[in-house]
């Protein structure tokens, strides 16, 4: 925070630790700084859920579709020998 009028129009009031206002974060007044590092964020990171719903009914159907001639024979004959055995 910066020194109100009151702290700066009196001499005999310290300011700080030791007694100097040094300035506010990036103005201190020390050396300039070279070398300064910022990173920031890309676009598609700022919605990190978008087009989640679209994007899952169409992976569901994708994903069960992959899987279906898997499944459905072996319970089709399951069903059918589960028939035949009851009808006998």
């Amino acid at each position: 925070m910066r020194p109100t009028q009151i702290l700066q129009s009196g001499p005999h009031v310290p300011v700080g630790r030791y007694g100097v206002w040094k300035g506010w974060w990036g103005s201190i007044g020390g050396q300039k700084q070279s070398g300064i590092i910022t990173y920031g964020i890309a676009p598609n990171r700022l919605n990190p859920l978008a087009g989640v719903a679209h994007n899952a009914v169409f992976n569901l159907w994708r994903r069960f579709a992959s899987q279906f001639w898997y499944v459905a024979p072996p319970m089709v004959a399951g069903w059918y020998v589960m028939y035949w055995a009851d009808e006998r």
